[in-house]
């Protein structure tokens, strides 16, 4: 008995000094609730925290504002990260660097607020990882989107409407892809806008501008479909509160004919953010930081099934159909240098989740590709953030100037030759020019302010002083400038678009840019079903494709505006070809 009794005296005493040893020596915080800020791209990003003696007991991130960086579920992630590590010092999100490191020195500076010592929580860090081996599940459903970009989640609206059950997965931790990067507008015509605005367009002559913006190298018949649906598309915006009834003009086009947000604000964020809300109204729960990595076949080829990788999971969904939404390989400097090695080290304006990870997975089912090398370089591109200054700031009437303050296009022609005349510049960039007037008419030039990439002047001359350009020479370039959009007739390039107003009204701004990758218009083949094309000119059974992971759209250059008419209606597509499939 007395060796029974030892023997427990031995190990409380064991436990209790185990206990002991987990608690810190002393505290940690001073309990309370703390808030401190800092800067991210576009806005100050808030975090609060509220500690105990010796706890972290919650995280709460506001970030509004921030969305093209960093949505919802990212900040929710982040703060998740920081709770369950008792650190602020966790790892940024991918695609969200500068507003997760905003969010991190905002944490930290609010613990230290709170009396910590970053470097004792960073001793006492606690694992947020999962080491061991990942659990396996198999999911049974009728249809697998892969993607919740535009495309993805149109496609998911679209499932969720007719009754079908799908999973929709996305590989990021938040939703969105390059449509977030979508700054100008959706292309469509004969719309009931452009009727109840009086402006004349035809589908056919959208067609024709897609064609010859695309150097013909277009599949006709997709860029047929595309104009044909494109109202269609538009009414069904309507429908699910994402209406987009401000048109204008975009290069490229014959008539104003891209539709924007009443307000002027980026079309992508905008449409992210009802297609958003639409889904969680539909009870749809993208399954985020979930990877597919492998499309399964049948004996016959037939898809019957995706294999995908979460953080602590991986997965088998056994389906129908699939449909690839993914997106396409901007962001992947290996795979755009194997058929563009002129581009290596240009800067991107893409996503981080753009890396043909879809086209990959079809390539090995034999998908053809068509038109892989067709790579597109945006012109107003800002090198140091890659923040893409709207075609729409052209399209309202700004000029861009080179740096010796003269101009040297016409400013509106398509992308591949306002980037190619910008690159025979002194420099290879350029300044991109506006005034008060197209700002407070222009919402989507509040975020270039906000992020300080805008320089600004109360004049002309004070203008070029900051952009040491000669006063003089800056000066009579606007003053020409202006007389053209006053004879509606510009002599020196032709320019007949974008010329409703002048710029007379101060302050005036500059945005110093350059061209940087901004599409890949090549990727898997389809026909006008959205189904996925073989090498030998076959049908992949149950494989269905929309958006930015195919070819043949927008040929050799896209025109601006219609990556969301892409995604839009070929998005509608790819859902009702596979629900008609899988009836």
């Amino acid at each position: 008995m007395k060796k029974l009794i030892c023997l427990f005296i031995a190990m409380m005493m064991i436990f209790a000094s185990t206990a002991l040893a987990e608690q810190p020596a002393q505290d940690l915080f001073v309990p309370g609730t703390y808030t401190a800020e800092e800067q991210g791209i576009f806005v100050p990003v808030k975090v609060q925290v509220t500690v105990s003696a010796n706890r972290i007991l919650a995280v709460r991130v506001y970030a509004k504002g921030e969305t093209e960086e960093l949505g919802g579920k990212a900040a929710d992630q982040l703060a998740k990260d920081i709770l369950l590590a008792q650190t602020p010092n966790v790892d940024a999100l991918s695609g969200a660097t500068v507003t997760s490191n905003a969010i991190i020195k905002a944490a930290t500076k609010a613990l230290e607020a709170a009396g910590a010592d970053i470097s004792v929580l960073d001793a006492n860090r606690k694992d947020t990882g999962n080491d061991g081996p990942k659990a396996e599940k198999t999911v049974d459903t009728e249809v697998v989107v892969i993607g919740a970009g535009g495309a993805g989640m149109t496609a998911a609206i679209m499932l969720h409407q007719a009754g079908k059950n799908f999973v929709l997965l996305e590989k990021m931790p938040y939703a969105g892809g390059n449509t977030t990067k979508a700054t100008g507008g959706m292309n469509a015509a004969e719309t009931h806008y452009q009727k109840e605005q009086g402006i004349e367009d035809s589908k056919a002559l959208f067609a024709a501008d897609t064609m010859k913006g695309g150097h013909a190298l277009n599949d006709p018949e997709l860029v047929a479909m595309m104009a044909n649906e494109s109202a269609n598309a538009i009414d069904w915006l309507d429908t699910i509160d994402a209406a987009l009834p401000k048109i204008s003009y975009s290069g490229g086009a014959s008539v104003n004919r891209i539709h924007a947000p009443e307000d002027g604000s980026g079309v992508g964020g905008y449409l992210v953010e009802r297609f958003s809300s639409k889904l969680n109204e539909l009870g749809v729960e993208p399954l985020y930081d979930t990877a597919a990595t492998e499309l399964l076949t049948d004996a016959e080829g037939k898809i019957c099934g995706v294999k995908a990788e979460g953080k602590d999971t991986l997965y088998t969904f056994n389906c129908k159909a699939v449909i690839l939404a993914s997106g396409g390989f901007g962001a992947n400097e290996d795979m755009y240098t194997q058929y563009r090695p002129d581009l290596k080290g240009t800067v991107t304006t893409n996503a981080p989740g753009a890396t043909g990870d879809g086209i990959v997975m079809a390539q090995k089912l034999g998908a053809a590709l068509v038109d892989i090398e067709q790579i597109q370089l945006h012109p107003t591109v800002e090198q140091t953030t890659s923040i893409l200054i709207t075609e729409s700031v052209r399209g309202d009437g700004a000029i861009l100037v080179n740096q010796s303050g003269v101009r040297f296009t016409n400013e509106l022609l398509t992308r591949d030759a306002v980037s190619a005349a910008e690159l025979e510049q002194e420099g290879q960039y350029a300044w991109i020019i506006f005034d008060q007037n197209l700002r407070d008419h222009l919402k989507a030039t509040e975020k270039y302010v906000k992020s300080g990439i805008t320089v600004q002047a109360d004049t002309i001359e004070g203008l070029a002083e900051i952009l040491k350009i000669d006063p003089a020479t800056l000066a009579k370039t606007l003053n020409d400038w202006n007389g053209y959009v006053k004879d509606q007739r510009d002599p020196d390039f032709g320019r007949t678009t974008g010329m409703d107003a002048d710029l007379t009204t101060p302050p005036y701004y500059a945005i110093k840019i350059a061209p940087g990758i901004h599409h890949t218009m090549g990727g898997v083949k389809i026909n006008t079903a959205a189904q996925v094309i073989n090498t030998e000119g076959k049908v992949i059974p149950g494989l269905f494709a929309a958006g930015e992971v195919t070819g043949g759209v927008h040929g050799g250059n896209r025109l601006g505006g219609n990556a969301v008419a892409d995604i839009v209606i070929f998005g509608r597509i790819a859902a009702e070809s596979a629900i008609e499939y899988i009836k």
